[in-house]
């Protein structure tokens, strides 16, 4: 009996050394070596700081930038230690208030436009910290963010179009619009 123990506890132990402390060194290790930009967080720099990550939603309102998708996380949006959904179903009045309050926001912003306001704009993803809006999103925002920001909707367009990512392989998943990147963009051709 006491041998039995005596291997369980060694297999024990090389198993902990083997999945806890040699496969984790090694994976960030090749990590490291073959996507640096991934293994540390996918990191937007500007003037050599960290000023967002490519995965993890921000929130804006102003409306001279384009608006992300809703945020689900408490106790603030886009809280990346707080993933979750919201877990309000379609027939829970919370779900409905909130996105009545959403679609108030957005036509308070841009009375004008009386275009179909996309289900993206006015609920937030599983994870709470979605990045990234669709094409219809952006395509909803140009006219406002160009007022805002006294530029041609041609450019605004112009940036949507180059900012926009395809389904990843020609087939996976939807055409999506980086946000923070679309903003910073922004930011760049008018500090031009």
């Amino acid at each position: 009996m006491s041998r039995l123990i005596r291997n369980a506890l060694s297999m024990l132990i090389v198993m902990t050394v083997i999945t806890g402390l040699v496969y984790p060194l090694v994976a960030t290790g090749v990590a490291q070596v073959l996507f640096p930009h991934q293994a540390n967080g996918s990191l937007i720099m500007r003037d050599g700081k960290p000023i967002g990550s490519e995965l993890i939603g921000q929130s804006f309102d102003d409306p001279k930038y384009f608006w992300g998708r809703p945020s689900a996380t408490s106790p603030q949006p886009d809280n990346g230690t707080a993933s979750n959904g919201s877990n309000q179903g379609p027939s829970n009045p919370a779900l409905s208030d909130a996105v009545k309050q959403r679609i108030d926001a957005l036509q308070k912003a841009d009375p004008d436009n009386h275009a179909a306001i996309p289900a993206d704009l006015v609920t937030a993803s599983g994870s709470g910290l979605d990045p990234e809006i669709s094409p219809a999103a952006a395509q909803y925002q140009i006219a406002r963010v160009a007022r805002v920001r006294k530029l041609g909707t041609d450019q605004v367009q112009q940036l949507v179009a180059q900012y926009t990512q395809g389904r990843q392989l020609g087939l996976l998943g939807e055409p999506r619009v980086n946000v923070l990147q679309l903003n910073l963009a922004l930011d760049k051709l008018q500090a031009r």
